[in-house]
């Protein structure tokens, strides 16, 4: 319904891509060149006419990049996407180098010759990349070199960028209208005197604007740019036809011009002009130094408000949620009922993606799929973002452990939930790294801390279970989720990068995992929310103190939870939990779903 099974991209096709690039290169007289993942905006998604990295290597993971020398051409992925990577790439054409254990300038230093010249182009890196790069390449006597992409000349049926039409957020799911966000934001450019901010991000443009698009793949924005003035006006560079009949949504102060005259904009700006050296092009900055405007560095001026959410996003979030429960609940008994006739009646992946999907679908208000949904049964659940095809299809197998990571884009809010389901007796290896994964959780769930604290403060205790035993996963413990926008937001995240303070309303993903390659994968998800903590007896009352509330409620799997291990407060969480699912979600499933729903939330014995 939503997601296709088609392989995406062929591993054949990467060694001639690769040898017409290097023949690009060669006539330039270039030495190599960086091809990132990313496209001008730095999203973490893009279009079918930015994946440039795909088009090349056959790689399709959202996290990655290549760097291509004449003897030599190597991709670079993290822990998350090594197993993809080597099954997605040619390895006789792509070396597939571990990051960040290895880091680009140290590669480039090792495999690069003294003098090489390396493209890149400067609309797909951000400006402190780049500014760290040269500087850990000063004096190896490498040089980066920005310049035009060279692979768009070699790319023969590259897509056209995408046209879809824009549409109005609801000021009532929003909460604030789009003139009280530009006046706000406007007023903090004044007290820092800034004349303007640059914006990048589609994300941060449909939160300001109250505007949402279908130009990304799941994610619901506009491919746009915009300059915020600290009058509170904007100019706006899109196609103008997206914005066809939005004109008194965006009222007088937002100026629409063509896509094509952002860098003549840019030029032609004066005065102290804020850009974001983690999202910016670098290409915007060069363009601005170029011009009569002063950069300078300062956070997109969008992130904080957008991620602490306003009541009314937070209710929206609830109701999404409740929503998304019932369906996932409807799947599960789903699940429950074909899993017990197998191996009679086959069951593959394909089915599980399908029959989920559909079940989101007859909420009626489901606007699109919040990612690709993954379904990995028995060794498929250790590939961390697996995605199936015709090719890779696999059938679910009594003794399996079925990984299924998935969510919903409502226009009251985006979901992102995990359960990972025994299919029949699946071992006491599988059954003791499920219920470490789940201790995770609960130790995350019932944190409290004081204002302040950030999420790599609060990583460690999700991990804990499993450093016990040796264990760990190569992924971050939580990620931001936006409300109707991108179901990867920054800057909050639980992980040992991250920096920042957690704050009021901000909603996190709550999801530890346990991933053995060739033999099965555990994670279990929930999205929860920042809150002021409830009151202790004896609590310092000088000391504010948060909380995490939990939004997902769906059951997780007693099944496949060795329950001796517990402590009595893990298990009382789990009960209370449960308890709290069927409260809420039985009204709102069929009569089989209540039953299913009943003995997946009884007391643990």
């Amino acid at each position: 319904m939503f997601q296709t099974f088609n392989a995406p991209t062929r591993p054949e096709a990467g060694p001639p891509r690769l040898a017409a690039l290097r023949a690009a290169l060669a006539e330039n007289r270039l030495t190599g060149m960086l091809v990132p993942r990313a496209d001008a905006h730095q999203g973490e998604y893009v279009a079918e006419c930015d994946a440039r990295l795909a088009w090349l290597t056959g790689f399709t993971g959202s996290a990655g990049f290549c760097a291509v020398l004449p003897e030599i051409a190597s991709l670079f992925v993290d822990g998350r996407y090594r197993v993809q990577a080597r099954a997605q790439a040619d390895v006789s054409a792509f070396d597939i180098v571990p990051w960040p254990d290895v880091r680009l300038h140290e590669w480039l230093t090792e495999h690069a010759s003294r003098g090489a010249t390396i493209a890149f182009d400067p609309w797909l890196h951000t400006v402190r990349e780049i500014k760290q790069l040269r500087k850990n390449l000063a004096g190896t006597g490498v040089t980066l070199v920005e310049r035009d992409n060279l692979l768009d000349t070699i790319w023969s049926d590259r897509p056209a960028p995408p046209v879809a039409p824009a549409r109005i957020h609801p000021n009532a799911l929003a909460g604030q209208t789009a003139a009280e966000k530009r006046s706000e934001l406007a007023s903090k450019l004044k007290a820092t005197r800034h004349d303007a901010a640059i914006l990048t991000q589609p994300d941060s443009i449909a939160w300001l604007l109250n505007i949402r698009g279908d130009d990304i793949p799941r994610i619901p924005v506009v491919q746009a740019f915009a300059i915020l003035h600290a009058n509170a006006r904007v100019d706006l560079f899109t196609d103008p036809e997206k914005l066809t009949g939005l004109d008194n949504h965006l009222g007088p102060e937002v100026t629409v011009h063509p896509g094509d005259a952002f860098p003549a904009a840019l030029h032609s700006l004066g005065g102290t002009v804020r850009l974001d050296p983690d999202s910016a092009p670098l290409a915007v900055q060069l363009a601005l130094e170029a011009g009569a405007a002063t950069p300078v560095s300062g956070r997109d001026p969008c992130l904080l408000p957008k991620a602490c959410k306003t009541q009314a996003e937070l209710d929206g979030a609830e109701a999404a949620h409740l929503r998304d429960g019932a369906a996932m609940v409807e799947f599960l008994c789903w699940l429950d009922d074909r899993a017990a006739k197998l191996p009679d009646t086959p069951l593959t992946e394909i089915d599980v993606v399908t029959a989920l999907e559909g079940f989101r679908a007859a909420t009626g208000q489901l606007r699109d799929i919040s990612f690709d949904t993954i379904a990995g049964t028995g060794p498929h659940g250790a590939i961390v973002h697996y995605r199936v095809t015709t090719d890779t299809n696999r059938s679910v197998a009594p003794g399996d452990l079925l990984l299924v990571d998935s969510g919903g884009q409502y226009e009251d809010g985006t979901t992102d939930i995990t359960r990972t389901i025994p299919i029949g007796d699946i071992g006491q290896d599988a059954r003791a790294a499920f219920t470490r994964v789940l201790q995770g959780v609960i130790a995350i769930s019932r944190a409290r801390f004081p204002r302040g604290v950030a999420g790599r403060d609060l990583d460690a205790l999700a991990r804990f279970p499993l450093w016990l035993a040796g264990q760990d996963y190569d992924h971050g413990t939580g990620h931001g989720v936006g409300s109707y926008l991108s179901v990867h937001e920054g800057p909050q995240r639980l992980s040992r990068a991250g920096s920042e303070e957690l704050r009021k309303g901000m909603i996190l993903s709550n999801e530890p995992g346990y991933y053995r390659e060739d033999a099965f994968g555990v994670r279990i998800e929930n999205l929860i929310v920042v809150e002021p903590a409830p009151d202790l007896a004896g609590a310092d009352p000088k000391r504010e103190m948060l909380a995490f509330r939990t939004l997902t409620y769906v059951p997780i799997d007693q099944r496949a939870i060795d329950i001796p291990a517990l402590t009595v407060q893990e298990r009382g969480w789990l009960d209370t939990y449960h308890a709290e699912c069927r409260s809420r979600l039985e009204p709102l499933v069929s009569p089989a779903a209540r039953e299913w729903l009943d003995r997946a939330t009884r007391p643990l014995n």
